[in-house]
């Protein structure tokens, strides 16, 4: 009598091609992310009738009411905004810079902060404000 003898085969599925085009999905995701630079610290924005944030804006300054200029999550000088803001360009490109000025800042301040900005080489500066009346 002939004995039967089955042979099983073991069938598996190649996972490396799958994991391959994960990761290189991971790799494009993560490096086309537009990171946003906030400034790090909440003010009390005046409030305007046509209040609009721009889209494209990525880098933020605060201004507090008692004179201090917040950038990048850090209390910074007034003077040494330019500097900052030229690292921040060379990480990131932004044509559009915001800044939150407290309503009760001076208007002195953000003037200063204003100019160290256009002399980054920065034509848009938006003043953030509050929708409403």
């Amino acid at each position: 009598m002939g004995r039967k003898v089955r042979v099983e085969e073991d069938a598996a599925i190649d996972m490396t091609p799958m994991l391959d085009i994960v990761f290189i999905m991971l790799i494009f995701f993560i490096v086309t992310t537009v990171f946003v630079k906030e400034a790090g610290i909440e003010v009390n924005k005046p409030s305007g009738t046509l209040a609009v944030s721009p889209k494209n804006a990525n880098i933020f300054i605060a201004i507090t009411e008692d004179g201090k200029v917040w950038m990048d999550k850090r209390e910074i000088d007034t003077d040494s905004v330019r500097a900052n803001l030229d690292r921040l360009m060379a990480e990131q490109p932004s044509d559009v810079i915001i800044i939150q000025a407290d309503r009760e800042a001076e208007h002195g301040l953000v003037v200063e902060v204003m100019d160290q900005i256009k002399a980054a080489g920065i034509d848009r500066i938006s003043i953030a404000a509050t929708a409403g009346s």
